[in-house]
């Protein structure tokens, strides 16, 4: 037994006390932006501990070469989290080898009604509609400015999602997501077009190939005219809702525009507990099974980012052999704590 095994054994269960005695008091959409300031205004404090005993640094066999970036390990933060890139070094300095913040529409806007997030605990999972509510992309372009301009922001693998705003018609979809790509795509590491949120409508109905198609291409163009000779990965997240054929065309798109990798899957509405999209342990046994199809699908060169219901190691490990290059959390880390990151990652092989 590790050493560190005690003393990641007592973290676990202060958090649980935490988890159950504080943070189960609050309501969730509360919490979660409790939590995003704790990491904003606490990141000198963790960048600190950051590779020490508190949030240990995974081993060299974890690190994985993916996108034309090295990671130090597989598993980063899914969007979601830090929708307005408000505590990126923070999060990054536990132990995700890279922050995707998001989602980012080219207006802001306020979201849904609420309320609009719930906690499934009975599943350890989490069920939200909240709507893409964010800043905008002219807000967060001027945040990532800021944040590059540091060190510690510099140092951080960044990705950016983005999204349809609300109002905009779906035959102008193109349009608004190229303007988030353009302002947006200068200080990402990588852009992720996210067409599979279940809480704006007809938001899926884009990951037709027929309507996925034009938004790609124009995602592609705005990138490359905002960065010059640099080239921003490109990506697309779909949902675990897919049906098979669909999951197969949308594999075939990626793969004939020259497409850089795909994120599986977003939460799922295949459940009966109420309005939005569920995410968390329900989502896993589906993910697995999309993920392992897009492999078989676009061949051994291709991105995959694997996320969806991965709580353990075991659950990490098992995306990674059905085909995912990366990994992405977020549920898990409302229920685990801050030491789940470091704790995945240091207990998983990557793809070779």
């Amino acid at each position: 037994m590790s050493w560190l095994e005690p003393i990641a054994d007592y973290r676990g269960a202060m958090y649980d006390l935490v988890l159950r005695n504080v943070i189960y008091r609050m309501d969730p959409e509360f919490a979660h932006r409790f939590a995003v300031a704790g990491f904003r205004y606490g990141g000198r404090v963790l960048r600190m501990l950051g590779g020490r005993w508190v949030f240990p640094s995974p081993p060299a066999s974890a690190r994985v070469h993916a996108l034309g970036l090295d990671f130090d390990a597989p598993l980063g933060l899914a969007a979601g989290m830090d929708k307005n890139a408000e505590a990126v070094p923070g999060l990054a300095a536990v132990g995700f080898s890279h922050i995707e913040i998001g989602t980012v529409t080219a207006r802001a806007q306020p979201g849904n009604e609420k309320p609009r997030s719930w906690r499934e605990k009975d599943v350890r999972g989490l069920r939200n509609r909240m709507g893409f509510n964010n800043d905008g992309a002219d807000a967060v372009a001027r945040r990532l400015a800021r944040l590059r301009s540091h060190r510690a922001g510099k140092r951080v693998i960044l990705g950016v999602n983005i999204g349809k705003t609300k109002v905009t018609p779906a035959e102008e979809a193109p349009t608004d997501y190229g303007y988030s790509a353009r302002l947006l795509s200068p200080y990402a590491d990588y852009l992720v077009v996210n067409v599979s949120s279940p809480n704006t409508p007809g938001l899926r109905d884009l990951q037709s190939t027929e309507a996925l198609r034009p938004i790609l291409e124009h995602v592609r163009a705005a990138a490359d005219d905002a960065v010059g000779d640099r080239h921003v990965p490109l990506l697309v997240k779909i949902a675990p809702d897919l049906a098979d054929e669909d999951v197969d065309a949308v594999a075939d798109l990626a793969v004939e525009l020259g497409l850089d990798g795909i994120v599986a899957t977003n939460t799922t509405i295949g459940h009966d507990r109420g309005p939005g999209g569920l995410s968390g342990p329900p989502v896993l046994p589906r993910a697995l099974e999309v993920m392992a199809r897009l492999r078989a699908r676009v061949g051994e060169q291709m991105c995959l980012i694997g996320v969806g219901g991965i709580t353990t190691v075991a659950d990490a490990q098992a995306m990674l052999d059905a085909g995912a290059t990366l990994l992405q959390g977020y549920t898990a880390f409302v229920y685990e704590g801050p030491a789940w990151p470091a704790r995945i990652n240091a207990g998983v092989t990557p793809r070779r």
